[in-house]
């Protein structure tokens, strides 16, 4: 992980354009090689990034000490983002080593359990693959084929926020790069799905399904019953 404090100005260069005017802001380059430019005001989400796989280059601050620039470019789409660098206040990196991932709370693996248990809540003819699906970034909740085959991930949560969006959006990047798996879709269930993931997940082509977990017990019990 390296952090990085300037002051900079950014512009995103692809299918859309966006600029951010010069201010001091946190630049932050994860092990996966993505790139994210922070203020300090939004809580987890990045005013601009690129997302793995891609490439930076660093052009270092002119002769006369002007500015410096990055570039990082999308190996697969050729996007660019562009840091125009002024001053460094801090640079500073750190190994933080592997991670043990996230450990779900009871509910949420509980609903994973049910889920992958009654594939067919998704909808008819769905197929379960197999749970905790393995990716070189952490496991998918689960992978399924739908009725006509193609092959669905789902990330389940108890409480659907934009985080669990993006979590699945990585996931499905990634998926999609297996010739045996592509094309991959995504389905994000949870109990409760706040509205801005929601919008979220549809502009991405990601299907919301609402879980309802009592019901889902409900199957649990009428099949344990005798």
């Amino acid at each position: 992980m390296r952090l990085v404090i300037a002051r900079c100005s950014v512009d995103y260069a692809g299918k859309l354009t966006a600029h951010l005017p010069s201010a001091v802001r946190l630049i932050m380059v994860k092990a996966d090689g993505s790139v994210s430019i922070h203020a300090d005001d939004r809580a987890y989400k990045p005013l601009n990034w690129m997302n793995p796989p891609c490439s930076l280059r660093e052009e270092p601050f002119d002769e006369n000490g002007a500015v410096a620039r990055w570039t990082v470019t999308h190996t697969k789409s050729g996007e660019r983002l562009i840091l125009t660098i002024e001053e460094v206040l801090l640079d500073h990196g750190h190994e933080l080593g592997p991670d043990p991932g996230l450990v779900k709370d009871g509910v949420e693996a509980h609903l994973q359990e049910l889920l992958a248990e009654h594939i067919g809540t998704l909808g008819n003819g769905y197929s379960l693959v197999r749970r905790e699906y393995p990716t070189a970034i952490g496991p998918v909740d689960i992978l399924c084929r739908d009725a006509g085959g193609a092959t669905v991930a789902v990330e389940i949560k108890r409480r659907g926020e934009i985080d669990g969006v993006e979590q699945l959006t990585r996931y499905l990047e990634l998926l999609n790069r297996d010739p045996l798996l592509a094309p991959v879709r995504g389905v994000f269930a949870a109990q409760e799905i706040r509205p801005q993931a929601r919008v979220l997940a549809t502009d991405r082509g990601i299907d919301c399904v609402t879980l309802d977990y009592d019901a889902l017990r409900g199957i649990e019990h009428e099949g344990t019953l005798f």
